[in-house]
């Protein structure tokens, strides 16, 4: 969607979804949050008990924030209830 103005090409939208390594649009954002917390938590861990145990503080709250992101994607952008088995509705249309 290129439109040229004296010469200019203009630009209007993305034309496709925000997505930046497998990250889609709002996770995005939660993703950079879960690292900075990830690396707050890897330098407190280091000054308090050291390297191994700040890798280790690390590796399971950057992997915890990344599986628990892919898991909430898969589910959709917005979060939306999903009852299974069969909805009975009943007395609609009585006044």
């Amino acid at each position: 969607m290129e439109t040229n103005y004296a010469g200019y090409p203009v630009y209007k939208g993305l034309q496709l979804p925000l997505e930046f390594m497998g990250i889609r649009g709002r996770f995005i954002l939660i993703a950079a949050a879960t690292f900075g917390v990830s690396f707050l938590g890897f330098i407190a861990g280091y000054v308090l008990f050291g390297l191994g145990i700040s890798l280790l503080i690390l590796g399971v709250s950057a992997g915890g924030g990344l599986l628990t992101i892919y898991m909430k994607q898969k589910k959709g952008l917005h979060s939306k209830r999903r009852d299974k088995g069969v909805q009975h509705y009943h007395h609609l249309y009585e006044r």
